[in-house]
C-alpha cells in the first residue's frame, strides 16, 4: 500500500471510527490496538492490560481493556505467546495499524541535514553514493538499508582493458551516469600489451555515449565490412570485450547494496530464527530479488510497506520491508531504497525517512 499522508503529530486518546476498520472494531477498541502495537514495536515484549491502561490515559479499568484485548484476539488482531502473558499483535494487526491507526511524525530539520550531508559529499563515485545511502539508512532505522539501482540503460562514457597475465584481462566500462562494472575476459594467447590500449581506443571512439546494444551494432557492422580495421588480436579482444555483457541486458547490471545485516541477528534466539535470518540473507544476495523489489515499487509514487510474508520475497522470515523508488525529474525510476527488519521496526519513524531519502536520491540521480 502506498503511504504518502501529510506528517502529523501523534496524539494519546480514542481514535474516530473508520469506515475501513473490520466489523466491532469502535474507538476504544482501535486507541487500545494502537497501544498495543506501539509498546511491542518499543520493547518487543508481550503487552498487558495494566501497560495498556497506564499509556491510554483514559478511564478505562484494566478488566475492561482485557476484555477489550480478548475481543480483538478473537478477531485474530492480536495473540498470545504464552497462557499467561500479555498480548503480540499479529501480522493482520499490524497491518490494521499501519493502514489506519499509524501517524507520521514530521522529519526533523536536523535529520533532512544530515541526509543531505551525507549524500551530497563531492568527488564520490556513485557506487560509493549508493552505498553510502544504504548505510544511512541502516543507521538512522536500526535495521537493514537496502538500496537497488536498476540496470543502467544510458549511455557509455568510457571503456579500458587492463591486462591481468595468464591471457586474461579486465574489461571496466563506465556508464555516462557514473556507474562502473568490472568483467574479466580470455585474450589470445601471445597478445602484446598495445593491443589492448588499441582496443580500448578504437571502442572508445565509437562510444561517445552511446547504449551498449547501438555500440554492439555499429562495431558489429564495420567489422563485417572490413575486418582490415583493426588487426586480428585487437578485433578478438573488442569482440570479447563486447560479448562478455552478452546475456546481461542492454545495459549495465543492476545493483543490490545491503548494509546493516548485523541489526537483524540482535533480537534473534533459538535455532529457527537464526535459519529464518540465514534464508533472508540468501535471498537478499540473489539476483531475483533485486529485480522484484524493483517490481514491488515500480508502480507506487509513495512508500510501500509489506509486513511479513506480504513481499513474497522472504517467506516466513517474520521481516517487514519498507520501500520508495527514486525518481527522477522525468518521474523515471533510477533506483529504490527501503529498510529491512522485524515486523516491529519503527514504522513511525522510518517512512518519512525512507520517503525523503528517496527523493533526495532520485534528485540526484536524475
Amino acid at each position: 500500500m502506498d503511504m504518502r499522508r501529510s506528517p502529523c503529530v501523534m496524539k494519546r486518546g480514542l481514535l474516530p471510527v473508520k469506515a475501513a476498520l473490520p466489523p466491532g472494531l469502535n474507538a476504544r477498541s482501535a486507541a487500545i490496538l494502537r497501544e498495543v502495537v506501539e509498546e511491542y514495536v518499543a520493547s518487543g515484549e508481550p503487552v498487558g492490560s495494566r501497560t495498556v491502561s497506564h499509556r491510554l490515559g483514559l478511564p478505562l479499568s484494566p478488566a475492561t481493556i482485557r476484555n477489550i484485548m480478548a475481543s480483538l484476539t478473537e478477531a485474530g488482531l492480536l495473540f498470545s505467546p504464552h497462557t499467561s502473558a500479555g498480548r503480540l499483535p499479529t501480522e493482520k494487526g499490524l497491518r490494521l495499524f499501519v493502514d489506519g491507526l499509524l501517524q507520521f511524525g514530521a522529519l526533523s530539520e536536523e535529520d533532512q541535514r544530515v541526509i543531505g550531508q551525507s549524500l551530497e559529499a563531492k568527488g564520490r563515485s556513485l557506487q560509493d553514493t549508493l552505498t553510502e545511502a544504504s548505510s544511512l539508512l541502516a543507521g538512522m532505522s536500526d535495521a537493514a538499508g537496502l538500496v537497488v539501482a536498476p540496470k543502467g540503460d544510458g549511455g557509455i562514457k568510457h571503456i579500458e582493458f587492463v591486462a591481468l597475465g595468464s591471457n586474461r584481462a579486465l574489461v571496466i566500462l563506465v556508464g555516462a551516469d557514473g556507474h562502473v562494472e568490472n568483467r574479466v575476459i580470455e585474450t589470445p594467447p601471445g597478445m602484446p600489451p598495445s593491443a589492448l590500449v588499441e582496443a580500448a581506443n578504437y571502442l572508445n571512439a565509437r562510444a561517445m555515449g552511446a547504449s551498449l546494444p547501438d555500440l554492439r551494432t555499429r562495431v558489429s557492422s564495420e567489422m563485417t565490412e572490413d575486418r582490415s580495421i583493426l588487426n586480428g588480436l585487437t578485433a578478438e579482444v573488442v569482440e570479447s570485450g563486447l560479448a562478455i555483457w552478452d546475456g546481461g541486458g542492454d545495459g549495465l547490471g543492476g545493483t543490490l547494496i545491503v548494509r546493516g545485516q548485523s541489526r537483524l541477528l540482535a533480537d534473534v534466539d533459538g535455532q529457527d530464527r537464526l535459519l529464518a535470518i540465514q534464508t533472508l540473507f540468501d535471498r537478499l544476495e540473489a539476483q531475483e530479488t533485486m529485480l522484484r523489489l524493483l517490481e514491488l515499487v515500480e508502480n507506487s509514487e509513495g512508500v510501500r510497506i509489506f509486513i511479513g510474508a506480504e513481499s513474497g520475497l522472504f517467506g516466513a522470515t517474520g521481516m517487514s520491508v519498507v520501500m520508495a523508488p527514486a525518481r527522477n525529474e522525468a518521474n523515471r525510476i533510477v533506483g529504490a531504497i527501503g529498510v529491512i527488519g522485524p515486523t516491529r521496526i519503527n514504522y513511525g519513524r522510518i517512512v518519512p525517512v525512507v520517503d525523503y531519502t528517496a527523493r533526495l536520491l532520485g534528485e540526484m540521480l536524475g
